[in-house]
């Protein structure tokens, strides 16, 4: 099951050629096959734990080992023992009603796979973004080409040896290389594309996708906002927002990515996230438990963010010490539309305070910006809480607590406007990566030929029947 590294686009062509050969082949593979795929997926991930670990974290430069257990071991292998207990209900063809003018005729919906799905992954979760959306598409009946982020280099080449190992390449392949090869992969006639990353970068995929008419999954982000109502706790939700930012040190698309606080409160904000940071890293310099940027590009522009922000009036607040790449979080107050903390998605752990004087005014702010990948809520007034959420739009939302949702399998994960097209997960990553065939199948005994010309008085009978009764 050797496959040789795919790094030219005449290469990748090859590999795309040799899926689709397969796929028509076999254009709608039995549950029992899928399942077994799917299992060997599994296994990539189970026997091979402590590699791919020690590869991200080299990527990284030192990631939080608790963390990667949680978010790229057991949400990923999660999500494949989801597909494969369900699959077999979700490929099942679906009854529809038919309308009384159309029977004794039936309808029903029969999920077809799509063929080749291909998956631009990002650096922030390597592996969860790599084969979540891939055990879906396998679920599907799909092949899958896979395109690591050239920022995770020790991971890419595990992730392509293990591939190899576990999969025939007209099954599922791995795709190394740089930016170039993710520019000429996003080019590729695929049957769906997946990309998870920047709006920048996924307007160029959509573009480069367009030519092909090739449909596409962008999974982007932007400024996710909390909002802090005059009805929380802050002692509750303040190690919970804290988490939530801190994860992965921010760089998580679906991070708090700025704070909306009630005026008379933000003292006492600030107060309880210094408290909440600290107990849950005593020290950030050198404590393995808390991850580094991803490298020293990304750590520079923070720096830069952090600067623009105080060099125009913002109150820095520094929540510890750093080290190396271990950036110590940092929240920002006194900060204004104009400075590239409000304007850039921050994607690391700074943290832009916004006061606000009225819940209407808190929910114009966000209105008044492109819609987000995600929103919190934090409170205990109902009423507030349901204002909120019928008054603005976002990918996903999670009340009273950060980033869970998109952890919720049974949910859709996925953005709106300029945070994203499409979802996936669970039965909606089944459904995103098939094509749900509508058929209809006619009576032998039937009235449908009281439709057909020659028309006269019948015709015009029938006609007048149907619509009044419409």
């Amino acid at each position: 099951m050797n496959a040789p590294q795919h790094t030219q686009a005449s290469a990748m062509a090859e590999v795309l050629e040799i899926q689709r050969a397969a796929f028509a082949a076999d254009m709608l593979p039995s549950a029992a096959i899928r399942r077994e795929r799917l299992q060997r997926l599994h296994a990539l991930v189970a026997d091979n734990e402590e590699a791919i670990l020690d590869a991200i974290s080299a990527d990284f430069g030192g990631r939080s080992r608790q963390e990667m257990v949680l978010t790229e071991l057991f949400i990923v292998r999660s999500a494949i023992r989801q597909q494969r207990h369900k699959l077999g209900r979700w490929m099942r063809p679906r009854r529809v009603a038919t309308p009384l003018h159309m029977l004794p005729g039936s309808s029903q919906l029969m999920p077809q796979p799509l063929g080749v799905v291909g998956n631009i992954v990002p650096w922030n979760y390597p592996l969860q973004l790599a084969l979540v959306p891939a055990a879906a598409a396998l679920a599907a009946g799909n092949r899958v080409m896979i395109k690591p982020s050239e920022l995770t280099p020790a991971f890419s080449r595990l992730l392509a040896q293990l591939a190899a190992r576990y999969f025939h390449p007209s099954e599922l392949a791995v795709v190394e290389g740089g930016v170039e090869v993710s520019r000429e992969f996003s080019a590729l006639p695929f049957d769906h594309l997946v990309f998870t990353g920047s709006t920048a970068v996924g307007r160029q995929v959509a573009l480069a996708a367009a030519h092909n008419l090739t449909p596409v999954t962008l999974e982007l982000g932007g400024k996710s906002p909390a909002i802090i109502d005059d009805s929380c706790d802050l002692a509750e939700s303040a190690p919970r927002l804290t988490f939530g930012k801190l994860f992965n040190a921010g760089q998580t698309c679906v991070a708090p990515d700025y704070a909306l606080v009630p005026r008379a409160r933000v003292a006492d904000f600030v107060r309880e996230v210094s408290a909440a940071a600290a107990a849950m890293y005593p020290q950030f310099g050198g404590n393995e438990q808390y991850t580094s940027i991803i490298s020293e590009r990304h750590h520079a522009r923070l720096q830069q963010l952090v600067r623009d922000a105080e060099a125009q009036g913002a109150t820095v607040v520094r929540l510890g010490e750093g080290s190396g790449r271990r950036m110590a979080p940092v929240l920002l107050l006194d900060v204004t539309p104009d400075m590239a903390v409000m304007r850039e998605e921050i994607f690391g752990p700074l943290l832009p305070v916004v006061p606000y004087d009225t819940l209407q005014q808190a929910i114009a702010f966000i209105n008044e910006r492109e819609r987000p990948l995600a929103l919190y809520w934090f409170g205990r007034n109902r009423s507030n809480c349901s204002k909120v959420l019928k008054s603005t739009i976002s990918g996903g939302v999670t009340i009273n607590d950060a980033l869970w949702h998109a952890a919720q399998e049974n949910l859709p994960f996925g953005g709106v406007g300029a945070s994203g097209i499409g979802a996936y997960h669970g039965e909606h990553g089944f459904l995103a990566f098939s094509k749900q065939k509508p058929i209809y199948r006619q009576a032998r005994l039937n009235g449908f030929g009281l439709f057909r010309p020659p028309y006269g008085r019948v015709f015009d009978a029938l006609a007048g029947f149907l619509k009044r009764h419409m």
